[in-house]
């Protein structure tokens, strides 16, 4: 199992593929999951782009087969962005383009602010950037805090894939995935990211930002607006998905993600 021993007392799990052409020098590709996900939602991306880039898929501290912390752990972006840095620096990985999905696209934000000098790109798909005086967050604390994380998985189903278009199979497996997160992991984070408002931070960024949401979905204006906030930022949207399209229409993503890199390296 690929885990990597680091600072904190972490043991981080992640996937790394690449098929790249063994005599070339291929750029990294790092994804990063959302809430109470793992890397393994990630799969469908991996063919998709380890041809022409080295892809690493993360467990962040917590999830999936990551170590979880002890009670009490103080959580923060900050300690996110830390430990992706560490993993980057443990893999030899001196600088990364970024893409994280909903609250892991706010980790990527995180990163690129604290490490611009280890990141190319940052995309962010449906992803949030202040969640501070949102009562929804406070109220998925009390979901799982009082019912579990399997209660508040169910919940919401219906945000994350459009129902009757997706494979039945599909959504349980998803859903299966979701409800093995570790209930402290996701209580404890769903507090702190309560608290978080990233909008001063955004004219700092500075490094290219490509937001990507369903045209359908409730995320098309916070990723339009996250693209307007950063000085590199652009907006795309994918016709009639109106779930997290990083799941329902990743072949659509990853098109719209290498021609929106190409159109930069043209540029450079």
């Amino acid at each position: 199992m690929p885990t990597a021993n680091l600072p904190g007392d972490l043991t981080l799990y992640y996937e790394d593929d690449a098929y790249t052409d063994p005599w070339r020098e291929a750029e990294t590709v790092i994804l990063q999951h959302g809430q109470a996900k793992s890397s393994a939602l990630w799969y469908a991306w991996v063919p998709l782009l380890a041809r022409d880039y080295r892809v690493i898929r993360v467990d962040a501290r917590g999830y999936g087969r990551s170590s979880v912390p002890p009670k009490g752990y103080h959580w923060s972006l900050e300690g996110f962005a830390d430990d992706l840095r560490n993993l980057m620096d443990y893999l030899g990985i001196a600088k990364a383009h970024l893409i994280g999905e909903t609250v892991g696209g706010t980790f990527a934000l995180a990163f690129a602010l604290r490490h611009p000098e280890r990141t190319h790109t940052l995309t962010a798909c449906q992803s949030p950037y202040k969640f501070r005086g949102n009562p929804m967050y406070p109220a998925y604390q009390q979901t799982v805090r009082e019912q579990g994380v399997e209660a508040w998985v169910k919940a919401n189903a219906g945000r994350r894939l459009t129902p009757g278009e997706v494979d039945p199979a599909f959504e349980a497996w998803y859903s299966g995935v979701m409800c093995q997160t570790d209930r402290r992991t996701v209580e404890g984070t769903l507090g702190m990211l309560a608290d978080v408002d990233l909008t001063d931070g955004l004219t700092g960024v500075s490094v290219p930002v490509l937001t990507i949401a369903g045209e359908l979905s409730d995320s098309v204006a916070r990723s339009q607006e996250l693209a307007a906030k950063v000085p590199q930022g652009a907006y795309r949207s994918v016709p009639g998905v109106s779930g997290f399209v990083q799941h329902e229409a990743p072949e659509a993503c990853v098109a719209i993600w290498r021609a929106w890199v190409q159109g930069l390296s043209l540029l450079a």
